[in-house]
């Protein structure tokens, strides 16, 4: 069990080499969001998101839970349709607190190729905005068990290792986070429809 104080040199190589070491090898990883900490994995390692399922709990229910962590909107065009009114609306929106459900490409895992959409988020953290650029590919997330805990263990990264830190490889100290969920953004109809209100306030 590791854990890297990456707030501190978000940008230093040797560590961010670290990391994506142990993401490569398909293992979890404990990291930051611009909200709380998440559970998550190399996004397109079958046996990486494989595990993640098993961590979290199989189930189509679990599979729809997953979201795609990208550093840009060019890189989530890779993995779901972008027509030119939700480049816009994503532009005005991101980075932040949201989580844009999207139709999806198919090009994830194939574990999780029966998903016709696909839930996309670009967070405003430029520890996990390193991460993901020197992956050179999206992180597949999956938020932290809701109970039985003090929602402290959720956004402080010690807290949280001393909580989860057996179950992952790696955890990736970014700071204390802070408490809310994201704003869910469901994209895939003719309009956008929030179908949870979180931090995030859209601007449509």
């Amino acid at each position: 069990m590791t854990r890297l104080k990456l707030y501190e040199n978000f940008n230093r190589q040797t560590d961010l080499d670290q990391v994506v070491d142990v993401l490569n090898e398909g293992e979890l990883i404990l990291l930051p969001t611009d909200l709380r900490y998440v559970v998550g994995c190399h996004a397109l390692r079958n046996q990486a998101v494989e595990r993640l399922l098993k961590w979290k709990g199989r189930g189509d229910d679990v599979r729809n839970k997953l979201t795609l962590i990208c550093h840009s909107i060019s890189q989530i065009s890779d993995f779901a349709r972008i027509d030119n009114e939700m480049f816009r609306l994503m532009k005005r929106n991101t980075p932040g607190p949201f989580t844009f459900i999207l139709p999806g490409l198919n090009r994830l895992p194939k574990i999780l190729s029966k998903r016709k959409e696909v839930g996309v988020r670009i967070p405003e953290n430029p520890v996990l905005y390193n991460i993901v650029e020197a992956l050179d590919a999206p992180i597949m997330v999956s938020s932290l068990p809701q109970e039985p805990i003090d929602v402290d263990y959720y956004t402080n990264p010690e807290l949280a290792e001393e909580h989860f830190g057996d179950e992952v490889a790696l955890t990736i100290d970014g700071g204390v986070g802070r408490d809310g969920q994201t704003t869910v953004v469901n994209c895939t109809g003719a309009s956008p429809v929030i179908e949870r209100q979180g931090s995030g306030e859209l601007i449509m």
